[in-house]
């Protein structure tokens, strides 16, 4: 299996474990589509206080939608990689 079906694969099942609320990963995945994949701080914030969540969950949830967005995009699943 090659290591960006690994990391896909393990970032899904991260995010499953995190045992968020349905209306807290529509949330989320609304502003990931249509406000930024990569919030800066303020902006996760607001995002984190929208969804009843902590900075530190709503940080880790983007981190690993973005990679999982990245690898569905035929990229490295981390950016900055030779690669890209």
């Amino acid at each position: 299996m090659s290591s960006t079906m690994e990391s896909s694969r393990r970032n899904g099942d991260v995010m499953q474990d995190m045992n968020l609320a349905e209306d807290q990963i529509k949330a989320l995945e609304e502003n990931f589509m249509k406000v930024s994949k990569q919030p800066d701080e303020a902006t996760l914030m607001l995002i984190a206080a929208e969804c009843g969540l902590s900075e530190e969950i709503t940080a880790k949830w983007f981190k690993l939608r973005y990679s999982k967005w990245r690898t569905s995009e035929g990229l490295p699943a981390v950016c900055g990689s030779v690669k890209d």
